[in-house]
């Protein structure tokens, strides 16, 4: 039977939380870019910048998922609520911008 050496072990799960890191960079580039969209048809159609009955909506959708991935469900709601707050502090700019031109 033949065991990794526990510094390759180290290197080899660091390689792989690194990878998974990179993966979640690049998909919340991408999760803004269509958020941005949405604060943009927001902004030219006079509508809020939040929307709690979403917010909430997500919430208890992203609580699900997370039980289901073995993830915490608090922790998963914590990270929405960090980033819609991100998302509404966007929108607000956008409907500003729109506003005053």
């Amino acid at each position: 039977m033949t065991t990794e050496d526990p510094t390759t072990t180290l290197l080899r799960l660091r390689a792989s939380i690194d990878n998974v890191d990179a993966a979640l960079v690049f998909l919340l580039a991408e999760r803004f870019r269509c958020t941005q969209q949405v604060g943009e048809l927001k902004a030219a159609h006079g509508m809020p910048a939040s929307d709690p009955g979403r917010e909430e909506q997500q919430i208890a959708r992203l609580k699900r998922l997370a039980e289901e991935a073995d993830l915490d469900p608090e922790f998963a709601e914590k990270w929405f609520n960090f980033v819609v707050a991100e998302v509404i502090r966007h929108h607000t700019a956008a409907g500003a911008v729109r506003g005053g031109r």
